[in-house]
């Protein structure tokens, strides 16, 4: 992997990009945040803008390699190093990890981690300076021992590829193996603007190649940032990947009639919300227990020209927020472990603890408890979760289900169930990647699960 260090606007001049010391230190300081319980997400957001890019393709690298790097670390280190140490030491380990295309070479980035160490820990230097040279003479050795343990050699907890194996005997190894890989960059073309087929050549104009995979969904051959995207500050497309533009499809094709009530029950940051609004003409709530958040929704929206009332609120206490209406259609995506989306967010596999997923599960089946009533009778509510676990997808339906009764809901044949980030899951029963998009692509999509539920009319449920 070839880490481009460069911001974007001196992507031509290597001069001109950061010091990889400076760099080292902000992975540093980004990797012990994220030891210490922060998200990258919010670190990152800190980082100067100069060094924010370096320090992202950074962080994403050391982070896929953390499980390695400790392990090495355990090794090399007769006890482990203060935090502040001991990150630069684990983000070096992992830089100086054998790749094909290493992204320093040794003596570099030792140099460049010592000089770092100087300004950070000064009375570190020289043991750090030590142990990463111990790491470069002994590295093959060290390296095997480190990939003969599980964590080691799958770089995520050991809870974590216990669950997996356990949900998915046939296919764990592979959920891990695609959590390392760097996801394509997918866009959703506003289809109230242009068509999926028009933006492509936009792009070909603008010398970016990519592929269609739907009638609205864009995949690039290499990732760019959002400035580039030609038309994107006038909302003429959004980045969201192939699963996740499920949601709003899938809803929308159930079969709403013009001007239906629709609840988006959770919908920071607003990508689902804008979605449903580009294919149809609703009357949408959107709904998020975090105002700090809901104000994305409002961004997005103004972007993209689209309208929606949005409003703070719990969604699993209605009595605050709803007025008695029932919704044609409520859109659920429920806060969840994001175990599906951890390529895109390294991180996620080292915040989150065992225990998690069953209060996100509980948390889970509150939101569609209280939602239920909420729905009219014939009503559809899709149940999303951008999780490959089967506790927060077909074990928390399947649950709801046996609550609520046949006589009450109804699983559509349509449902998706688990779509894992694979590129055949069809073992699972998943279509993957799903109706409408072009299944020989070969781009593997985000692990999601969907569940769409229709309420029984009242006659029925009688």
């Amino acid at each position: 992997m070839t880490v481009n260090l460069a911001p974007p606007s001196s992507a031509s001049s290597a001069s001109q990009a950061p010091a990889l010391s400076r760099l080292l230190e902000q992975t540093a300081d980004a990797v012990q945040a994220v030891l210490a319980g922060r998200s990258l997400t919010d670190v990152l957001a800190a980082c100067p803008g100069a060094l924010r890019p370096g320090t992202q393709a950074l962080s994403f690298l050391v982070l896929r390699r953390l499980g390695a790097a400790q392990a090495v670390r355990a090794v090399v280190a007769a006890r482990t190093p203060p935090p502040a140490v001991d990150a630069l030491l684990l983000s070096a380990i992992a830089l100086l990890w054998p790749d094909a295309a290493p992204p320093y070479p040794d003596h570099t980035l030792v140099d460049q981690a010592v000089t770092a160490a100087r300004r950070r820990v000064p009375q570190s230097a020289s043991f750090l300076n030590a142990v990463l040279r111990r790491f470069i003479r002994e590295r093959d050795e060290l390296v095997r021992a480190a990939t003969s343990q599980p964590v080691g050699q799958w770089n995520h907890p050991q809870w974590w590829i216990d669950r997996l194996r356990a949900d998915w005997p046939a296919q764990w190894q592979g959920i891990l193996g695609a959590a390392q890989q760097r996801p394509p960059l997918c866009l959703r073309v506003n289809v109230r603007q242009s068509s999926g087929a028009a933006y492509l050549q936009r792009l070909a104009d603008a010398g970016l190649g990519a592929r269609l995979l739907g009638p609205q969904t864009v995949v690039l051959d290499s990732p760019v940032p959002v400035e580039r995207l030609p038309g994107f500050d006038d909302g003429a497309v959004s980045v969201q990947d192939a699963a996740a533009q499920r949601a709003a499809t899938l809803l929308v094709g159930a079969g709403l009639a013009p001007g239906a009530r629709v609840l988006d029950a959770c919908a920071a940051p607003g990508g689902k919300t804008a979605h449903l609004l580009e294919l149809a003409d609703l009357d949408v709530l959107a709904l998020d227990s975090d105002a700090r958040r809901l104000s994305r929704v409002d961004d997005t929206l103004a972007r993209l020209r689209l309208n929606a009332e949005t409003r703070p609120g719990d969604a699993r206490r209605p009595d605050a927020w709803w007025d008695g209406r029932p919704f044609d259609a409520i859109l659920l995506d429920a806060p969840c472990s994001a175990s599906g989306i951890v390529r895109r967010h390294p991180d996620i596999r080292w915040l989150r603890r065992a225990e998690d997923i069953a209060a996100l599960a509980r948390i889970q089946a509150e939101l569609l408890d209280a939602l239920w009533p909420t729905l009219k009778p014939g009503g559809w509510l899709l149940y999303a979760t951008c999780s490959v676990f089967r506790a927060e997808g077909e074990h928390q339906i399947d649950a709801f289900l046996q609550r609520r009764g046949a006589s009450d809901v109804h699983l559509d044949a349509r449902s998706p169930g688990h779509l894992l980030p694979l590129p055949d899951n069809g073992p699972t029963g998943a279509e993957t990647p799903g109706s409408g998009f072009d299944a020989g692509s070969g781009v593997v999509s985000d692990g999601f699960y969907y569940a769409l539920l229709r309420k029984k009319p009242a006659a029925a449920a009688d």
